[in-house]
């Protein structure tokens, strides 16, 4: 008996590598589709109009590339809130998830193996006659059973639901890396933003502090008649406009303190996030540029936006399968029953049964047919959007490129404006210290220089900030990260 058992299992074993060798995947392989890209992001040559910062064309970005801006303080936000981030933690859980859902169909192509124990004790009716040779009418039984079955992957089904799975994965993975590219460039900006804010608000008081002395200097010129009513007024209402910037100034750099905290995972008003100056803030020299086809491997979007495609792809392969004949074979029942336990697994005990199953659709109204044409309306969709998702990320670079080369104008045009204003300021304060000119004349020459100030801190701040989207257009670095890299090897072996 045993042997003829084990002659089954070795029957049912070879059919099954036949099934597996002979098995093949349907439905589309999939290939990335031909986008042709532009040589260039912009028609005009590639500078930035300044000395102070340069394009280097197929410069590769450090996967750290706020420490370009070479200040502490926003190193350490930065990696507190990579750490903190409720953000970062979601996507990670949805890796993961994704990931075990990989792990978990590939158990599909392996055989599933049950098993049961049955101990039973029983009285048969004496008026019937007893299942037992020995006329015993009441007994044990003892039953263990072995459940083996098998669905081999004869069309591709299972291996095209496991290679969407794996699509899906390496999704959810480039969608951690756009996350941990969107945070720390938030948090670049707002810290930014908090520093212009913070200048803005101290030249502010600045400039109200030098109207009101122009103010009670024109009240007092009045009392000697050498000022009239309109000359107040005048005054009064450029007084009022200056005031009337503060609040909204201090509202904006507010909220700007409490993004910083929510950022890093924090609640607001939290005494840990530290402020920021402009100045603590280095501009970066050289500007990376990227090669345009080397953008399709580095933007995080576009590579979750091509694993969507992939998936999708893979999907129309499961629907054309779900259409082929499914083929089940396996032991159904395989095992041994006694009515004692020393005798469990004597030869004369065992009992088996060996079956399979072939199921072909034949008439489901459409149904299945209707499903592979939805997934192959969501494969065109995905590859859409994947389209999409590469005109913006050029669209992204442009603006970059162009920003960066309009306010490095800008900031020169503010630069010359404040120096100007300042030897104005200087000059009136010799001619008043020599007697040739008023107060009056050197605070409006002070207000002005004060006001080019003004300007001249947005104009830097515009300069940083455009910098930090040109690092994320570009995609961050995160390819150069050493978890990457690792990743990669393991995945190479």
């Amino acid at each position: 008996m045993i042997k003829v058992l084990r002659l089954q299992v070795i029957q049912f074993f070879y059919l099954t590598l036949f099934l597996l060798l002979s098995s093949c995947a349907v439905g589309p392989n999939y290939k990335r589709p031909t986008i042709p890209l532009p040589n260039t992001y912009i028609s005009t040559s590639l500078s930035s109009g300044g000395k102070t910062q340069q394009f280097i064309a197929n410069e590769d970005i450090p996967a750290q590339w706020w420490s370009l801006f070479h200040s502490k303080p926003l190193n350490d936000l930065v990696v507190a809130s990579l750490q903190h981030n409720p953000s970062v933690g979601v996507a990670q859980a949805n890796l993961r998830a994704s990931l075990e859902n990989v792990y978990a169909q590939r158990g599909a192509l392996y055989p599933f193996v049950g098993a049961s124990f049955l101990p039973n004790r029983q009285q048969v009716s004496q008026i019937l006659q007893t299942v037992l040779a020995n006329n015993t009418y009441l007994f044990s039984l003892y039953t263990a059973q072995l459940f083996v079955s098998y669905t081999p992957d004869v069309f591709g089904g299972i291996r095209r639901q496991i290679e969407s799975s794996i699509a899906t994965a390496a999704n959810q993975h480039f969608q951690l890396e756009a996350t941990y590219l969107t945070l720390s460039t938030n948090v670049v900006n707002a810290a930014i933003q908090e520093a212009a804010l913070k200048e803005q608000i101290f030249i502010t008081k600045k400039i109200i502090a030098s109207q009101t002395k122009i103010l009670t200097m024109i009240k007092h010129r009045k009392k000697v008649g050498d000022a009239d009513t309109l000359d107040i007024s005048t005054q009064e209402a450029a007084l009022a406009i200056s005031e009337a910037t503060l609040p909204p100034l201090k509202k904006q750099w507010d909220i700007q303190r409490d993004l910083l905290n929510a950022l890093t995972g924090r609640f607001p008003d939290d005494a840990r996030t530290p402020g920021f100056h402009l100045s603590d803030l280095k501009l970066p020299t050289n500007l990376p540029v990227s090669l345009p086809s080397t953008l399709l491997e580095h933007r995080p979007d576009i590579r979750a936006a091509e694993e969507q495609m992939h998936a999708a792809n893979a999907l129309i392969g499961v629907a054309v399968a779900n259409r082929l004949p499914n083929v089940t074979i396996g032991f159904t029942n395989a095992g041994t029953a006694a009515t004692s336990l020393s005798t469990l697994f004597e030869p004369n005990t065992l009992f088996w049964s060996l079956a399979g199953i072939i199921t072909q659709p034949l008439f489901d109204a459409g149904t299945l047919r209707h499903k592979q044409r939805i997934a192959e309306a969501n494969y065109q969709q995905a590859a859409a959007l994947y389209r999409l998702t590469v005109v913006n990320a050029f669209q992204n670079m442009a603006d970059s490129l162009k920003a960066i080369r309009s306010d490095t104008m800008a900031f020169q045009a503010a630069s010359k404006a404040a120096q100007s204003t300042l030897r104005s300021v200087t000059i009136s304060r010799q001619q008043y210290q020599l007697g040739d000119s008023s107060i009056l004349t050197l605070l409006i020459n002070e207000q002005l220089y004060l006001q080019a100030q003004l300007n001249l801190i947005q104009a830097r701040a515009n300069r940083l900030s455009d910098t930090v989207a040109l690092f994320q257009a570009l995609g961050g670095g995160w390819w150069n990260n050493a978890c990457v890299q690792t990743i990669k090897t393991s995945s190479a072996k």
